[in-house]
């Protein structure tokens, strides 16, 4: 009988032939893509020397109940948990130098271990996504994976049971075809690395055979499809190094889970100092002239610092995760750089999705109004331009989380409802002297009621002189101190004010309670 000693040889032995992965010569295969593997990702994510791996004597079986004579070191999912920050997360990083980083049998019990860990111990989720999706394999027996699928999907109603409960990241640092495709689809958050990340319900084959089509990995669902055209991910990075830097980076704006509050940081030594006077400049003199907002936003915040979401997405409209004196807040942000602010479908899609992320987990926004309404017109009625608009209607009326509002220069029509306007309920809600709040802008105005008036006025510089004469008397009467003087907004604030202003707001909020008439849930639009 084998000795204590000798069995602890053994043991290491495994432990050993299981870090070796795929082997030396698949290794070797994902570096040469400028990939790294998934424990030199998990490494890299983790606090040093932290990470516990769970299930590491996992091997593929054959579905007639003998051993896979192959390597399958782990099944192909590395899981575990480990310190990120100094908080505990969950970890499943796919293998893809193991059977391509496929779900297998054993590898799914083990992950749904890892998501039953998270639920009850209340431990944010990372899924390393390098995957080409559920296991087909020739030795497994087809007939006999076709029986077993029928019992398969517990993957994905759980990852909707931890939504809003636990944040959710899902990292695209390979391929993620198929059913890991719907991982990001449900996480909250999803970096993808250029060159080498992918997704879609069916890769470049299945894609040939089922509707015939010619197209490969990158043009189907490559980083810069889905972070600038689909928005179904979230930040394009350069490499694995900086995707796990961005992870890192993102969870240490949020609590483990809904039931604490966000991680505070000691708040700068300047955090209520007067802004400095370069933000006077920032909102142009000429209301049609354009100009980026991210300018303004890095003079109110924290050093600076932010963390945009979908920055190449919509880009008409900036989400932004950020501090103000150490505390975390989102951003929502008209970008006149951008189809002058206004909103459009993407737009309306991608706040609504941010506004709802913070109302889960605690986490105050902070509205940035420099907006011209909604676009209109037949293309973006055909788009559901309606159903959209509503979706972010819907997310800022039911949001309870602390909510203020600073309203830079225009506040037309339904923009100003959606980004949070007096009736949605802002703690706090002021504007620069810059303000314009009206149901729409003075040319929009004089275009409608003197179309008639205009029309008949032969002379062209006439009739532009007259319509200039209408347009400025229009604007008098939308600035802001007229609102103010009826109290529909707190105050007129100088610019230079704001970030005060916003801390202020952030203390008086601190205790905010909200109630809401009983319900069983409400019906979102979609």
């Amino acid at each position: 009988m084998p000795t204590m000693r000798e069995r602890v040889e053994e043991l290491e032995r495994r432990r050993a032939k299981a870090l070796e992965l795929g082997g030396p010569e698949r290794i070797e295969a994902q570096h040469a893509r400028g990939k790294w593997t998934c424990r030199e990702r998990i490494a890299a994510l983790v606090d040093p020397g932290t990470f516990m791996e769970l299930g590491i004597h996992a091997t593929h079986w054959n579905q007639d109940g003998t051993p896979y004579a192959g390597r399958a070191p782990a099944d192909g999912v590395v899981t575990g948990t480990g310190l990120v920050d100094g908080r505990m997360v969950a970890i499943a990083a796919y293998d893809f130098t193991v059977m391509g980083g496929s779900i297998g049998e054993v590898g799914e019990v083990k992950v749904t271990r890892l998501r039953e860990l998270a639920l009850r111990e209340r431990l944010p989720v990372v899924w390393l996504v390098d995957s080409a999706g559920a296991r087909i394999h020739k030795d497994a027996g087809f007939h006999l994976q076709a029986s077993l699928f029928a019992g398969t999907g517990y993957l994905f109603r759980e990852q909707v049971h931890l939504s809003g409960v636990v944040p959710q990241v899902a990292a695209m640092v390979g391929p993620g075809a198929a059913g890991t495709a719907y991982i990001p689809g449900l996480a909250d958050f999803v970096p993808m690395v250029k060159g080498t990340s992918s997704m879609a319900l069916g890769g470049p084959p299945l894609v040939k055979a089922a509707v015939g089509e010619d197209v490969d990995e990158e043009t189907l669902g490559g980083s810069a499809v889905h972070t600038r055209t689909s928005g179904c991910a979230d930040l394009e990075v350069a490499s694995d190094e900086e995707c796990l830097g961005a992870i890192r980076a993102y969870l240490s704006y949020f609590p483990s889970h809904c039931g604490e509050r966000p991680p505070v940081r000691e708040a700068p030594s300047d955090a209520w100092g007067r802004l400095p006077d370069e933000i006077l400049d920032v909102v142009p003199d000429n209301p049609k002239r354009a100009y980026d907002v991210k300018k303004a936003i890095s003079m109110i915040v924290d050093g600076g610092e932010t963390f945009e979401i979908k920055p190449g997405f919509a880009r008409n409209l900036v989400t932004a995760l950020a501090r103000l004196g150490g505390q975390p807040v989102g951003i929502v942000a008209n970008n006149p750089k951008f189809l002058g602010g206004a909103l459009d479908v993407d737009a309306a899609d991608k706040a609504a999705r941010f506004v709802n992320l913070c109302d889960a987990y605690s986490i105050p926004l902070v509205f940035l109004q420099d907006v011209p309404g909604f676009i209109v017109g037949s293309k973006v009625e055909q788009q559901g331009i309606i159903r959209h608009g509503a979706k972010m209607l819907h997310a800022v009326a039911d949001a309870t989380v602390p909510k203020l509002t600073v309203i830079l220069r225009k506040a037309y029509g339904a923009g100003y409802y959606v980004m949070c306007g007096r009736a949605y309920e802002p703690d706090l809600i002021v504007a620069w002297p810059t303000a314009e709040i009206s149901v729409m802008g003075p040319e929009g105005m004089v275009a409608i009621f003197a179309r008639k008036m205009l029309a008949g006025v032969e002379d062209d510089a006439a009739r532009e002189h007259f319509k200039q004469g209408m347009v400025d008397e229009i604007r008098k009467s939308i600035n802001p101190y007229l609102a103010a003087g009826k109290a529909l907004i707190d105050d007129v604030i100088d610019p230079r004010d704001t970030r005060k202003v916003l801390l202020h707001g952030l203390r008086m909020t601190r205790n905010k309670t909200v109630e809401r008439p009983a319900r069983r849930r409400p019906v979102v639009p979609v």
